[in-house]
């Protein structure tokens, strides 16, 4: 029955991707983690009432569940298990990597992994996967008024006012950037992008010069992960929190449906073989778009293992766009988080690395290596990037232009409707839907999924 049970909250994390899946690579060159001061010896559950195990006393393996948030071996290695067994050579954190072909039942029937990264929600609080924090926090003295609230707070406000849990600790703010391809920019003659913010009407006249086709090649002027992408600069929820039902035909949505539509309305962004969903790897490796507008996970990691291969190009960051009435905010805040198996053995030692992760030395590694801190020290945020080559020369400060707003709480039917979102896109973009249309196709069948998520999932 246990192994039962995990293996339904496995499959269930894997629909909470809201990055893509992260990629394998070689182990990058990690500073060492320093100490953590704030943090108590942990009592070991199996130790004799009074007696202590510090984190390190004697050998130790924990094993590591990445799901669905991008999270590179590379990464891994470099900002967790490196720095943990520099500090602790008696512990080791091994990651669970099964093959492409593996089913989360097949990983679950052998492992138990001790820790999770992942991002968190009501519905995986259900499952029994995740252990409740609290009780840990207290005992180990772990100061959560460390913690950016813009993190923290979301986390909490899956279980407000339901027992008030605390199901994971953030690792890292996920913001989104522009990237651009200066190449493509020097091509055409264009100037680039500055660290002044634009509205989404100044970016669209921006790609529509360098929306063209040439020597055979399309050049896609500006992709902005169509309506899932645009609607987080407004942080709109696709469904209404209560009820459940489509939240889409709302001014706010109706206004990311026409700006989406602007775009995709731009001569030559469909391409001749009909191709209009341009993604990561048409910026990375086949480089023929100019502006992405994209989480920096998404895509520093990878753009980190290209390098690694050889594949290097130029490209920048400038501050993400908005909407003309929202300059000076960005797009809505992803929390990547670190969290504790419920059926681990080893939950003290467990949350010791994640308050060694959460110190400041913990949290400089992953600054440095192109992750945004979940604490609060400004100081972190100015050695963003500098342990990164792939980052190296780029103009890294304009990841903090502007206020990245709180992600919107996601209704545990959200990642089964979000489909239906794309197929929205798609209307706007090569199937030629008016706006008004394609909201109300897609709010119909939206409502027809919900209906059979409330019979196979059960009512939230």
């Amino acid at each position: 029955m246990r192994k039962k049970r995990l293996a339904s909250a496995i499959i269930l994390l894997t629909l909470f991707a809201t990055a893509c899946g992260g990629g394998n690579g070689a182990p990058a060159e990690t500073d060492k983690a320093a100490n953590n001061s704030t943090e108590a010896p942990a009592k070991d559950a199996d130790a004799p009432a009074g007696e202590f195990k510090k984190l390190g006393d004697e050998p130790l393996t924990l094993t590591f569940y990445s799901n669905g948030a991008t999270f590179t071996d590379v990464e891994f290695e470099t900002m967790i298990a490196g720095p943990i067994h520099a500090k602790y050579p008696n512990v080791t954190i091994e990651r669970i990597t099964p093959a492409a072909t593996t089913t989360p039942e097949e990983v679950l029937s052998t492992h138990v992994p001790d820790i999770l990264f992942s991002s968190v929600s009501q519905r995986l609080v259900r499952t029994g996967a995740f252990e409740d924090l609290r009780e840990l926090i207290k005992r180990h003295n772990f100061d959560e008024s460390r913690l950016k609230p813009i993190a923290y707070n979301y986390i909490k406000e899956i279980t407000k006012g339901k027992g008030d849990q605390i199901y994971a600790l953030p690792f890292n703010v996920n913001q989104h950037v522009l990237y651009y391809n200066k190449d493509i920019f020097d091509k055409f003659g264009v100037p680039y992008p500055t660290e002044k913010q634009m509205s989404w009407d100044e970016a669209v006249e921006l790609g529509k010069q360098l929306t063209r086709t040439e020597n055979g090649v399309n050049y896609i002027g500006l992709v902005v992960d169509n309506l899932t992408g645009l609607s987080k600069s407004l942080g709109l929820p696709y469904l209404n929190r209560e009820t459940g039902d489509a939240a889409i035909d709302t001014p706010e949505w109706r206004r990311v449906f026409e700006q989406l539509k602007e775009i995709y309305e731009i001569p030559g962004y469909v391409a001749p073989d009909g191709t209009w969903n341009w993604n990561r790897d048409n910026f990375m490796k086949d480089q023929n778009i100019a502006m992405r507008a994209a989480w920096l996970a998404n895509m520093v990691g990878p753009l980190e293992e290209l390098r690694q291969q050889g594949v290097e190009f130029n490209w920048d960051i400038a501050p993400v766009p908005n909407f003309s009435d929202q300059l000076g905010k960005t797009r809505e805040a992803q929390i990547h988080s670190i969290s504790i198996n419920s059926q681990s053995k080893h939950k003290d030692e467990a949350f010791q690395v994640l308050a060694e992760i959460l110190s400041d030395e913990g949290q400089r590694i992953i600054a440095r290596n192109g992750r945004v801190p979940s604490v609060i020290n400004p100081e972190l945020e100015k050695e963003y990037g500098a342990d990164i080559p792939v980052l190296q020369g780029k103009t890294v400060q304009n990841v903090f232009i502007g206020e990245p707003i709180q992600e919107h709480y996601q209704h545990p039917y959200e990642p089964e409707i979000s489909k239906r979102l794309t197929e929205a896109a798609e209307d706007l973009a090569v199937k030629g839907l008016d706006v008004n249309s394609a909201i109300r196709k897609a709010t119909e069948a939206i409502n027809k999924d919900v209906e059979t998520l409330r019979t196979t999932l059960g009512q939230y």
